[in-house]
């Protein structure tokens, strides 16, 4: 197969992956900016919503990891020419996920005070974190339905629709922030947190419709749960399972991070909420290189062309080396604007400055990772991912961040165990990549 891999073919896949990636962060950047300002109990509020925007999204990141699963399969049956082989199993995956989100929801609803209080919330935030939890939680498995629909147009080489249900979600969550959370004189009261709560809740619910119409008007793919099961399903399943335990993973340095800068006080959450915001949005902005190898990856590799799969590692690291030079440009540029944007409160902003240089000069190095994550999930290279983010989490996040407890480095210990963990990442897979593939090529 001679498929194009150029600037136009790449980037009509990346730019609406990218604007669809970015939805999900401005999501909760817009909940952190606007509670950080809320008139009463900003800071309280502020750190509640990142002790729990965490939290779901440990739990999110964890089971969603099946929407990888199924853009891969998909992406390498419809690059051999095959794909009429793999109908019935979208539906069978998607059943599978959503129940799996019920089980875990159910698991998590009547122990919600212990789980924060194991995150260090006590007290007002403590309080704030269980009404917070107990509406969002709610859109858990529409968030998953959502994801799993993404996946399956991401395999089709769709990412088009995927990008138009993010838009919607993010503007109406956007749109109901300001109105719930700060109300409409003579007409809604102000509900402050609770009101973030249920704008997210709203704006998952019309995304999962979207997903539902668009999938059933404009594929082939249907949702009737068929049987016998389908051979590619246990593949699937190992295949989620790899990336569960990679997940878990991830989010345990994501939480651990949460409970250090919890436990350094109020102010030091607080920063640390805008931080991990402002780093996922850098994240998933230069994620969409990492979506298009992701899709193109599996259909080069589903039609043996290893050329084409080198040549796009190249360029999709080219473009997303640009991007992540741009995004280090704006934010050394504007970053106490940007500062202000999320909290009028003048401790936690001189905490969040003092550490914002460590999360810009990283950016261009966690291009890297996240865009052969993308490229690898791709290529079905599940496995290998789980052993690297082991790897980096345990034998270099924690070490790092313990040490950094250990010197007193406060806030920058966790951002400095962060960066190490993405440089072993983003090495590891570069390595892996070249070892692989460079003995496969035609035209070395």
């Amino acid at each position: 197969m001679k498929s194009p891999i150029n600037f136009k073919t790449i980037n009509n896949l990346a730019i609406p992956a990218t604007i669809a990636g970015i939805a999900e962060p401005i999501l909760s950047i817009t909940d952190t900016a606007i509670v950080g300002n809320i008139p009463q109990d900003g800071m309280e509020s502020l750190a509640a919503a990142g002790i729990v925007g965490s939290f779901l999204s440990m739990l999110i990141w964890i089971l969603g990891q099946t929407r990888s699963a199924i853009s891969a399969i998909i992406s390498q049956y419809l690059g051999a020419g095959k794909l009429e082989r793999v109908k019935t199993l979208p539906a069978q995956a998607i059943f599978l996920n959503i129940l799996l989100s019920i089980v875990i929801l159910l698991s998590t609803v009547f122990v919600v005070e212990e789980i924060f209080v194991l995150l260090n919330a006590s007290g007002k935030i403590l309080e704030l974190c269980i009404s917070y939890y107990s509406i969002r939680v709610w859109g858990f498995p529409l968030t998953l339905f959502v994801f799993a629909v993404m996946g399956i147009f991401r395999g089709l080489q769709n990412t088009y629709y995927p990008m138009l249900i993010a838009i919607t979600g993010a503007v109406l969550n956007i749109v109901l922030d300001f109105i719930l959370v700060y109300g409409v004189e003579g007409i809604i009261t102000p509900m402050y947190l609770e009101g973030a709560a249920w704008a997210s809740l709203i704006a998952q619910g019309i995304m999962a419709l979207m997903a539902f119409v668009l999938l059933i008007t404009k594929t082939n793919i249907s949702l009737a749960l068929k049987f016998p099961l389908h051979p590619e399903l246990g593949r699937l399943v190992v295949m989620s399972l790899n990336l569960f335990v990679r997940a878990l993973a991830l989010n345990i340095a994501l939480i651990l991070a949460v409970r250090e800068a919890t436990a350094l006080g109020d102010k030091f959450i607080g920063a640390h909420t805008i931080a991990i915001n402002l780093w996922l949005f850098s994240a998933f902005f230069i994620d969409g290189y990492g979506a298009a190898g992701n899709i193109m990856g599996g259909k080069l590799l589903g039609a043996k062309n290893y050329d084409g799969l080198w040549e796009l590692a190249k360029k999709i690291m080219l473009y997303g080396f640009v991007i992540s030079l741009i995004l280090a440009a704006v934010g050394f540029l504007f970053y106490r604007p940007i500062g202000r944007i999320f909290s009028n409160d003048i401790t936690v902003l001189q905490a969040f400055y003092s550490i914002f240089f460590i999360l810009i000069l990283g950016i261009p190095m966690n291009m890297v990772a996240f865009v052969f994550d993308g490229l690898f999930k791709g290529l079905g290279e599940m496995k290998y991912l789980r052993n690297v983010l082991l790897v980096a989490t345990f034998l270099g996040f924690v070490p790092m961040l313990f040490l950094g407890k250990f010197l007193g480095w406060g806030l920058y210990g966790i951002w400095i165990a962060f960066t190490i963990w993405m440089f072993i990442r983003g090495g590891a897979l570069v390595w892996k990549f070249r070892r692989k593939f460079r003995p496969l090529l035609q035209n070395v």
